[in-house]
């Protein structure tokens, strides 16, 4: 925000009190005593503008993020306030080949990144000079993509000589919630999104305690599959979402009753999740009422709106079970207590609202708080990676002065596994009605 050195003063001078604030002011700019008109005085300060945030705050960092199809970038402060931002999506394109491709993502990265991050710098009003260093998503993620973030994130650290502080992509969701909340460590956390699911404890900026993962596919990936095998892409009014966005809103006009899927993992007792049964079934269901219907494969079916509803209510209802078995094994522990249970939901899936909508009857249940991030902040975009930056920048964690052989990591855990812990509790999940 500009203002005006005359704006500045206190607005509870006088007005003979601002006259003498504008002289000295003056004085000591021209280094001469001055003798001028207040009309005159006036004009001359209203040229001369200043940036306050730039002289009061300490560190602002500029967050990259090209994990996936997403190009994304924006320049945070350490109270979380965002100064600026850009993102470029690929969803449109990868619509149309139905699916990721790695290359195509990589070629759309490499032609938007610079144009996204001078945008962003732009909109901040900050110039790379005065960054305090530069966040980027280096892992989790598709190889292709990252290498894009990571060579033009390294160029800018050296020409401008800024620290780097790698970012994992999934560490950087969870913390999310922090920009828009006071929430203290530790907090359990589910990460929901096309390309993971997982329940962690965060103890603190870097220290995680993994409960339980996806063992085969994502949530996301899999409602996106089912939206292609819906062909809801022919669909005028589906066709320029997302798969999982398509499903969500197709959903609402299904009845999810005339179709009973099996729930994953039901009689294993830990947090981990598998979605690939879910999809094969949903798969051969799709194709026995194309039979049924007459239908080629690609046509849309009558019933689709029930299949929606119906895989929805199995994902949300899947995800919902192996929280619940979390948040009873952290209060087990004493790891949630009544002060601080709260349970942080993020990722690209954590928007859709029936998902939600199931987690807070476990929340209820459990006596807990349900923290989401606003919608914008679920997917994947760079104010995540730059507050991230700036947690690990005010921790002192992670901090590199040298680039020199920083590498992309593609698959990455995170944290400390402790998910046998879990299986060894063998906690039964009282049954809610969901």
């Amino acid at each position: 925000m500009l203002v005006t050195l005359a704006a500045w003063a206190p607005q509870e001078l006088s007005c003979m009190c601002i006259y003498r604030f504008n002289m000295l002011t003056l004085n000591k700019i021209l280094g001469v005593p001055c003798r001028l008109a207040k009309w005159q005085i006036h004009g001359f300060l209203k040229s001369f503008t200043f940036h306050p945030e730039k002289q009061l705050l300490h560190k602002l960092v500029l967050g990259i993020e090209t994990s996936c199809d997403d190009t994304a970038a924006a320049v945070v402060d350490e109270t979380g306030n965002i100064l600026g931002e850009a993102i470029h999506s690929q969803t449109k394109v990868h619509l149309k080949t139905g699916g990721i491709i790695p290359s195509v993502a990589q070629q759309l990265h490499r032609e938007n990144i610079e144009k996204i991050v001078k945008e962003t710098l732009s909109a901040s009003g900050i110039t790379p000079n005065e960054l305090s260093a530069i966040a980027t998503t280096v892992k989790p993620g598709l190889a292709l993509s990252l290498g894009v973030g990571l060579e033009y994130s390294t160029q800018l650290v050296n020409q401008y000589k800024k620290p780097f502080i790698p970012i994992h992509h999934m560490e950087a969701h969870a913390l999310t919630i922090r920009i828009t909340n006071k929430i203290d460590f530790p907090f359990l956390v589910l990460l929901v999104s096309g390309g993971h699911c997982l329940l962690a404890i965060v103890q603190g900026v870097s220290d995680f305690l993994l409960l339980g993962k996806s063992l085969d596919i994502a949530p996301g990936d899999m409602l996106d599959k089912v939206a292609r095998r819906l062909s809801l892409i022919k669909h005028p009014a589906y066709s320029t979402m997302s798969g999982g966005k398509a499903i969500e809103h197709l959903a609402k006009q299904g009845n999810r009753l005339h179709f009973d899927f099996r729930h994953p993992l039901h009689f294993c007792r830990n947090c981990d999740f598998s979605f690939s049964g879910l999809q094969t079934a949903v798969d051969r269901m799709i194709t026995q009422k194309e039979k049924e219907e007459g239908i080629e494969k690609g046509e849309i079916l009558s019933c689709a709106a029930d299949i929606a509803a119906a895989v929805q209510h199995t994902v949300a209802s899947h995800i919902a079970k192996r929280t619940h078995r979390a948040i009873l094994f952290c209060q087990q522990k004493g790891v949630l207590t009544p002060s601080n249970a709260v349970l942080v939901v993020s990722g690209g899936v954590a928007s859709n609202l029936y998902i939600r909508k199931t987690l807070e009857i476990v929340t209820k249940a459990t006596n807990c708080i349900l923290l989401c991030p606003p919608l914008k902040l679920c997917t994947d975009n760079g104010i995540m990676i730059a507050w991230n930056g700036i947690e690990k920048l005010c921790a002192g964690l992670g901090i590199l002065h040298n680039t020199e052989g920083i590498r992309y990591e593609p698959k990455c855990p995170l944290g400390v596994d402790i998910s046998k812990q879990v299986q060894e509790a063998a906690i039964k999940v009282p049954s809610l009605k969901i």
